[in-house]
């Protein structure tokens, strides 16, 4: 297979699996340990999922994504199915709880886009042919956006978040329209939009949130969502994010990463819990949640492997010159710190404890000399 010769080179313990095989008896056998992604099948326009061993890159695994409901997410680390190919249940057990997420939404919207695809094309436009096309973002097409995001059907939210993905200025353009609103006190323009946005965040597609929760957009979505037409008052989310939100470093992080996983995971627990809390579905409200806990696990992940930050952590917890606020919010840090560490995998956390341990140990010895 052409896939197969890729290499994981650029994998990291995000992508690492082992693959597991449920015997006769069974039992689940350790097939190896390797790296997963997604791909397409060579000549053809089926994707599959790939697992490359991590020792010599042969192929541990190749399985067609199936649009059946054969998969199965277990304890935010497993995926599991009956495979028909070789007849017995498959899992992949992820090192890391992001990396399970990330195929997980991977496989939803795989089989997403082939639902869409099995649907009959002219049923499809009869239910909504404005469908077939588009509109611009500009002023004079607010209505006919907000029509097509909100009067529809699946096989139509289906295409309108193929079309929103395909324009990569969509939301640039419509945030530019949203500023120009502002400034103008356009009051009718910004309902339209705040309907907008509402609307394609319950469309609760993965692709759509990675793009409009990125540093760049999510402060001006937000802000979008500030002119709820139902709600007499425009509300001044901006304002409380901006002005009595602050993010207090217990010891500086320099990774640019974490410090914007940090940030988004604010962001978007404030949306889910205030600024959208009353519209929200079930699914969309889980999907909000997944994403701040995974950001969780990647900031923790990130963290624990830097050599020196917990060094530190405790070096200044120990300082003479270090104040009672700052040694206060260094505890604090190391409370939330550990909490936040029960996202790993159990075999993570043992191993980041016995490290803090095995350092506070050797930090007393050196303080008592």
């Amino acid at each position: 297979m052409g896939a197969q010769e890729k290499s994981p080179g650029n994998a990291n313990s995000i992508q690492r699996v082992k693959v597991y095989r449920l015997n006769d008896d069974g039992k689940w056998d350790d097939q190896g340990t390797g790296h997963v992604t997604v791909d397409y099948l060579e000549r053809s326009e089926e994707l599959a999922l790939f697992v490359f061993d991590e020792e010599d890159n042969e192929t541990l695994l190749l399985h067609r994504i199936s649009p059946g409901g054969i998969y199965r997410k277990q304890e935010d680390t497993i995926i599991s199915w009956r495979d028909s190919e070789y007849s017995t249940e498959l899992a992949l057990s992820f090192q890391e709880n992001t990396g399970c997420s990330y195929i997980w939404d991977h496989i939803c919207n795989v089989q997403r886009n082939m639902h869409f695809s099995s649907l009959n094309n002219e049923t499809f436009h009869t239910m909504n042919s404005e469908l077939r096309e588009f509109p611009a973002v500009e002023l004079s097409t607010l209505p006919i956006i907000l029509k097509t995001v909100t009067e529809n059907g699946l096989a139509d939210q289906m295409r309108l978040t193929e079309f929103i993905l395909n324009d990569q200025d969509f939301f640039q353009k419509l945030m530019e329209l949203f500023r120009i609103c502002e400034d103008l006190e356009n009051i009718d323009g910004l309902h339209m939009i705040f309907k907008i946005i509402k609307g394609i965040i319950l469309l609760n597609s993965p692709q759509v949130f990675e793009k409009i929760f990125g540093d760049e957009l999510i402060m001006d979505i937000i802000g979008s969502l500030e002119y709820d037409p139902d709600v007499p008052q425009v509300q001044h989310y901006r304002n409380f994010l901006k002005e009595h939100v602050v993010f207090k470093e217990a010891i500086p992080i320099k990774n640019p990463m974490v410090l914007s996983k940090i940030h988004q995971t604010y962001r978007v627990g404030y949306l889910k819990d205030v600024v959208l809390a009353r519209v929200l579905d079930e699914a969309t409200v889980g999907s909000l949640s997944s994403i701040v806990h995974s950001n969780n696990a990647t900031v923790i992940s990130l963290l624990k492997d830097d050599s020196t930050f917990i060094q530190e952590l405790f070096s200044r917890l120990r300082s003479p010159t270090a104040s009672a606020e700052s040694k206060k919010n260094l505890v604090y840090f190391l409370h939330e710190f550990c909490s936040l560490s029960k996202s790993l995998q159990m075999v993570q956390q043992l191993r980041l404890f016995r490290e803090i341990q095995l350092l506070i140990f050797f930090m007393r010895s050196i303080w008592a000399n």
